[in-house]
């Protein structure tokens, strides 16, 4: 199982969860990923699973990153001055640079004798596998991010920066087509998947991600809330502002007089543009005037130093909003305590191609209050395990908070309903189940129309 990426975003968390249970199903896993120290260390993450990792940590100190050795990897997000330049301007020595790297590394981890190869995004890896193990089969698996970039590519909203853009969009294509099967994270992805990648939908599975129920449980879980939110936001704080360190973003005492009796509202994850995070804020904002009590909205998540367009603190004061607070980057072993310390997820995202976070919350028995587009579109049933609101509707999403924060018989209600459905629909071991049969069809059926390339 390979994924290009060092371990931070959610096909992270699905590569970790599905290498940890698809031995129950007969699948033996060794897993190949990038490496960076810190937050994204892959030995740390994938601690207990069988992992050849990539450490490209000297690779940030390089005059080009991309062409160290080993090399960072690129990105499918094009942010001014990060070192993980977007994949569709990178030229064909980078291109070469990293198929040659992670050839490299898959061979060394047996590749060419392995069963199946399931490569997580559209990405070199694809290519290295194609000239180490070029007999074995691949099963695709999108996670999204690519699709983001190659719509960019397709509409012509793309920048001028992305001078490689055509050669990009034609190996992805490539790649995707040597693949014996792809899994999708929804059923909604696939007229995307086959009008951008010329895909046979036949060829294509929706698998979504899966949750473990007995780590994202909070029913058992004892918690001071006044003393959590304490030692996040005071005594240990992680929040950040543009140009500082994390833990510059404090709070006082006096400001946790917002959670002493309404319900908290939480958002998890990056600080993206698709994200809406100041759509949040400002519509937050609008609806404190109908909340019965002071109600805090937390937002969990931010990498230090990374963020796309309006910071949050920057619409907090443009928005007037009051009691939001910045908790800064946590760890997902950390998050079923911030769950448990909530009341409401909310996940404002207008791009979202799955949503786990969604799902994260939701078995821990939290109400969901997301766009009623893509991924949470499959994930949350409005009325009945959460608020689903049209995508970019300020109104709408502030009504649905003000319904959310005052009514605890509702939260309680949908909040319930929440992990039963989530249970039934995205446990961890019947999602590698369907994996496992994936791979299986994979090995029966060999692509035998598109030729490996040479090496």
């Amino acid at each position: 199982m390979g994924i290009m990426f060092s371990p931070r975003g959610g096909s992270a968390q699905v590569v970790r969860g599905l290498a940890a249970a698809l031995p129950d199903h007969g699948w033996d896993v060794t897993v190949v990923s990038s490496s960076l120290a810190g937050d994204s260390d892959a030995t740390r993450f994938y601690s207990g699973l069988d992992l050849r990792a990539l450490d490209a940590t000297a690779a940030l100190g390089a005059p080009d990153p991309l062409l160290a050795d080993p090399p960072l990897h690129p990105s499918y997000e094009d942010r001014p001055g990060a070192p993980d330049r977007v994949f569709a301007a990178v030229d064909d020595a980078v291109y070469e640079h990293q198929v040659r790297a992670w050839s490299t590394a898959l061979a060394d981890a047996g590749a060419a004798h392995a069963d199946v190869l399931h490569l997580h995004h559209l990405t070199p890896l694809h290519e290295a596998a194609a000239r180490v193990a070029p007999h074995v089969p691949v099963v695709g698996h999108l996670h999204g991010t690519e699709l983001l970039m190659l719509e960019r590519i397709a509409d012509g909203t793309a920048p001028d920066s992305w001078t490689h853009a055509e050669e990009w969009v034609e190996r992805m294509r490539r790649w995707a087509a040597r693949c014996e099967q792809t899994i999708l994270l929804t059923e909604r992805q696939l007229p995307r998947v086959v009008e951008l990648l010329d895909l046979d939908p036949e060829r294509c599975v929706a698998i979504p991600n899966g949750v473990d129920p007995s780590r994202f449980r909070v029913a058992d879980m004892a918690v001071d809330r006044r003393a959590f939110w304490r030692h996040h936001l005071v005594e240990e704080p992680r929040g950040w502002a543009p140009g500082l360190a994390a833990g510059s973003v404090a709070y006082t005492d006096a400001d946790l007089a917002a959670f002493r009796h309404g319900p908290t509202l939480l958002y998890v994850g990056r600080f993206t543009e698709v994200k809406r995070i100041g759509l949040l804020i400002r519509a937050f904002a609008r609806a404190q005037s109908r909340f019965p009590q002071r109600t805090p909205l937390v937002l969990v998540g931010g990498h230090p130093g990374e963020w796309e367009g309006e910071h949050p603190l920057d619409a907090v004061a443009a928005s007037g909003a009051r009691d939001v607070f910045l908790a800064g980057w946590h760890e997902q072993d950390a998050l079923p305590s911030f769950f448990a310390a909530g009341d409401v997820v909310v996940l404002p995202s207008v791009r979202e191609q799955f949503g786990q976070v969604l799902v994260e919350g939701m078995a821990c028995g939290l109400p969901a209050i997301a766009v009623d587009a893509m991924g949470p579109a499959d994930i949350v049933r409005d009325g009945e395990t959460g608020w689903l609101v049209p995508p970019d509707d300020e109104t709408a999403l502030a009504e649905a908070l003000a319904d959310a924060a005052g009514d605890a018989a509702e939260r309680r209600r949908r909040g319930e309903a929440a992990r039963r459905d989530v249970i039934a629909r995205f446990a961890r071991d019947a999602v590698a189940a369907r994996v496992a049969d994936t791979y299986g069809r994979a090995r029966r059926r060999p692509n035998r129309t598109v030729a490996a390339p040479a090496v």
